[in-house]
């Protein structure tokens, strides 16, 4: 209302003439001097920013009110760390204006990797805080929990940390858009890399028992093929609450595999790592990007321990040596010293929090001024070739209407010790 009240404001002027400097009545005034303000009112009335202005839940003239949850406490704590990057992002893009006009006011509630508390807190986000959208909360069991509600809500849930398949299905879930790479293009990865350099392995897979772990042992046995049953000698499963794998790491161990695919997250990928260490087991071992943080996983294991372990990269790691002038990675480290100066900034997961959150930044400006939530998703299901700064070279992130995959190609690596070295070139889906 606010526009129209400056086009009244403008017609009145028209009708009124100007009331200092010139005391004819409009109707006497010549029609030069009236054709003026007329024109600007013609430009206000055809301009889209104020004539097709469109607002949904959470917005103003001056904010866009998103939501999300993070498992800050509980298990899997160490992850807390993407939200508090996207946090630090949004600050940084808030300080220099936010995007046309309108400060980001990111809600990040703790939800401690259980679903029943991600329920409650998606209810909160989108009932009584009424945010626009939700965005980047983590987990698969999690996200699987508040699906159905968030569809039948019709609320974009973007850009999920989870690469679980089930968030990438327009059709099922038109509302739901995941963001990291798909568990079937990460597995697929791995699968490739065995059957080429070791052939007649023994597989042994260790496997969180939730959606998270199942989708990935089920891309890799799809991707190995029929070679699937023969290659795989143990299956092992473990809950997110288990205080060790001790046990399960010593029978995968027993069954004679000599490639070890741990497919855990944050403290038990550690856990995994140090017990296979310790027992004397050196395998080939693989472990999924969920869980290769240096920071919190693979120091709590002792670096030592994860020297020439396989895993997925995607993004630019800021330690890296490669990256030590990219302009790219020195933006990043200079966010991360200003507006999170207590998080590493080595950390892969703060750097996927990062470009999360620069990638959901060029949605909302692509809105323009429909900020509704059917425009949102139309949005983030346009993305044409987006090339982000921390993106790995050749990276770009497409996304239609009948595809939810917006990071499609990933590249394996080998952590040497120190940081992890990347090879074999990029591997799409």
């Amino acid at each position: 209302m606010k526009s129209w009240n400056s086009i009244d404001r403008l017609l009145a002027i028209c009708r009124m003439g100007h009331t200092s400097g010139n005391q004819h009545s409009t109707r006497s005034r010549p029609k030069h001097q009236l054709a003026l303000p007329l024109v600007v009112v013609a430009e206000l009335l055809a301009c889209p920013s104020i004539a097709q202005r469109s607002y949904g839940p959470g917005v103003s003239d001056t904010e866009i009110k998103i939501g999300q949850t993070m498992p800050y406490s509980g298990p899997l704590s160490g992850m807390g760390t993407h939200g508090k990057a996207m946090a630090a992002y949004f600050a940084k893009l808030n300080s220099e204006g936010g995007i046309n006009g309108r400060k980001i006011n990111l809600i990040s509630l703790d939800d401690g990797y259980s679903p029943p508390k991600t329920v409650e807190q998606t209810r909160k986000l989108v009932e009584q805080d009424e945010v626009l959208l939700l965005f980047g909360s983590f987990g698969t069991a999690t996200n699987s929990a508040i699906q159905r509600y968030v569809n039948a809500k019709q609320v974009p849930d973007l850009f999920l940390v989870t690469g679980g398949t089930k968030f990438h299905d327009p059709k099922n879930s038109p509302w739901t858009m995941g963001f990291v790479p798909a568990y079937e293009v990460e597995s697929k990865a791995y699968a490739r890399y065995i059957l080429e350099k070791y052939p007649e392995a023994k597989v042994g897979v260790l496997f969180q028992n939730d959606d998270f772990g199942k989708d990935l042992l089920t891309g890799l046995k799809g991707s190995l093929g029929d070679r699937a049953k023969q290659m795989i000698v143990s299956e092992v499963s473990y809950e997110v609450s288990d205080p060790t794998v001790d046990q399960q790491v010593v029978a995968i161990k027993a069954s004679g595999a000599d490639v070890f695919v741990s497919f855990a997250a944050g403290k038990i990928s550690a856990l995994a790592i140090r017990k296979a260490y310790d027992i004397g087991w050196k395998p080939v071992l693989i472990v999924p990007i969920g869980g290769s943080s240096k920071h919190t996983v693979l120091e709590p294991a002792g670096l030592e321990k994860a020297v020439g372990l396989i895993s997925g990269s995607w993004l630019k790691d800021p330690a890296d040596p490669q990256w030590a002038n990219d302009a790219a990675v020195r933006d990043y480290l200079a966010v991360m010293k200003r507006y999170y100066p207590e998080g590493d900034p080595e950390d892969v997961f703060n750097v996927n929090g990062y470009t999360m959150a620069q990638t959901l930044a060029h949605v909302l400006r692509q809105c323009g001024e429909d900020l509704t939530r059917a425009n949102v998703m139309r949005q983030a299901a346009s993305l044409k070739d987006l090339e982000l700064p921390m993106l790995l070279p050749g990276m770009k992130l497409n996304t239609s209407a009948l595809d939810y995959h917006p990071v499609k190609q990933v590249e394996l690596a080998r952590f040497d010790g120190t940081r992890w070295v990347r090879f074999g070139g990029l591997l799409a889906r």
